[in-house]
């Protein structure tokens, strides 16, 4: 797994907010089975330089941040802000989050397969100009 460090990329180019096109994010409440997940997608579909463990206090101090100018001056027209939200919310309560790298739907639907072993809070497929729930 790499080391998360949010970068421009990364963000929407509007407003500003978390938006990783052609990655998933998903959180869990128990970090233990986010790292779990990471190991099986590492030895099953994806390279250890494609997923990122994220602590809730990654979460924190690097997405979170991001809303913070997204619906300035005008409101936003898509849902990373709320997406974002959501993300705070659960990490101020503790969830561990997974950024994992996925292409396609091929990917992600094998990413989720391996996911739904355990249980999950949220799970966002970011694509250019949609984020899908998983």
């Amino acid at each position: 797994m790499k080391h998360f460090v949010l970068e421009p990329r990364m963000t929407a180019t509007l407003g500003g907010a978390f938006y990783p096109t052609g990655y998933s994010f998903v959180m869990f409440a128990d970090a233990n089975d986010a790292r779990k997940i990471a190991q099986a997608l590492s030895e099953q579909s994806v390279g250890e330089d494609e997923i990122y463990l994220l602590s809730p206090e990654t979460v924190l101090a690097q997405i979170s941040p991001t809303v913070v100018d997204a619906d300035d001056p005008l409101p936003s027209a898509g849902t990373e802000g709320a997406t974002v939200r959501a993300y705070t919310k659960l990490a101020r309560d503790g969830h561990t989050g997974l950024l994992v790298k996925t292409d396609d739907e091929k990917d992600a639907n094998r990413m989720m397969d391996i996911v739904r072993a355990v249980p999950f809070s949220i799970a966002q497929r970011y694509r250019m100009l949609v984020i899908e729930d998983l």
